[in-house]
């Protein structure tokens, strides 16, 4: 009990210091913070769904690394997949050492682009803004995003900045690249022939303008600093096919950006964690083991033990 009223204490502390709503679920302890302390730009009213935020997931103090992930689960755009590519990715992490910040943007027909972009430029900023306190480094926030979160993510990791040094608000100031990209069975295209046209209207209404829908296929968008790239699909998803991961990871490997694509034969669109399948259950080994391999999983430099 004194641990927990102790980091309460701090936890208000810090929201003082911030201006950013937080709270916290007395049951589970999770903390839940807005992405904005006051209205979200862009945003048509004051319900929870004009409020994007992230749910912060600790790992144990004796296994954390210093790494964070925002999870952007997916939902075409209309809903949030937020238990099998939220919560349970975000525990998976959590056993890596990991931290882990599931990030609930907002959603169409409410919402269309930028808006969804723009939550998810400010979820990694504000993560590295804040760094110290979610004792994570603030040069290794990553994103890993599923299906129409998959291009969520893929968009924020092709279309960033690297902050404005003038803008009023600190979390402003820091840039938007992801260290690096974790991609599920994503959207990756609005204009190839196997795009998702579901999405791309949820995305962009209707009638979207097709200079648009190129500026948001993001194999057309991969540069030398596209951050290095984990993928996995599968070969039998019949709702985003295993081409958008392809036409990804080709765009990825000419321009130079580590990359490692695994394709599975089996195993249906949304699968998360693929407990289901045993092979392609396989993917979360996989993933730890570049993340091990990218030097994501060591504690950094100094540390304590």
């Amino acid at each position: 009990m004194r641990f927990h009223l102790a980091w309460l204490l701090a936890l208000l502390a810090v929201t003082a210091t911030t201006g950013l709503a937080q709270s916290v679920d007395p049951t589970t302890q999770l903390q839940t913070i807005l992405l904005w302390s006051g209205k979200a730009p862009g945003a048509l009213g004051d319900e929870g769904r004009d409020k994007p935020s992230l749910t912060v997931y600790h790992p144990r103090p004796a296994v954390a690394v210093g790494t964070a992930v925002i999870v952007a689960p997916g939902g075409g755009y209309r809903s949030l997949a937020a238990n099998h590519e939220g919560r349970q990715i975000a525990n998976w992490l959590n056993s890596l050492g990991v931290t882990a910040f599931v990030l609930s943007y907002r959603l169409s027909p409410r919402y269309h682009h930028p808006v969804q972009l723009g939550d998810a430029r400010r979820a990694i900023r504000l993560v590295r803004a804040r760094a110290a306190e979610f004792s994570v480094s603030p040069e290794r926030v990553g994103i890993i995003g599923f299906s129409a979160g998959g291009h969520l993510a893929a968009t924020a990791a092709t279309h960033f900045d690297g902050g404005n040094a003038e803008a009023p608000d600190p979390i402003e100031r820091v840039g938007s690249r992801p260290d690096f990209l974790i991609l599920g069975y994503a959207l990756i295209s609005l204009t190839a022939p196997f795009a998702h046209k579901d999405s791309a209207t949820s995305l962009l209404g209707e009638q979207p303008d097709p200079q648009l829908m190129a500026e948001l296929s993001n194999e057309l968008h991969v540069s030398a600093r596209t951050p290095p790239t984990f993928l996995f699909h599968t070969g039998a998803d019949r709702v985003v096919p295993v081409e958008h991961s392809v036409a990804f990871y080709l765009a990825l490997h000419k321009a130079g950006v580590p990359a490692e694509l695994h394709v599975f034969e089996q195993g249906a669109h949304g699968a998360g964690l693929g407990l289901q399948d045993a092979a392609l259950g396989a993917w979360p080994t996989l993933l730890a083991n570049w993340l091990r391999a990218s030097g994501l999983l060591a504690k950094p430099h100094g540390s304590r033990p």
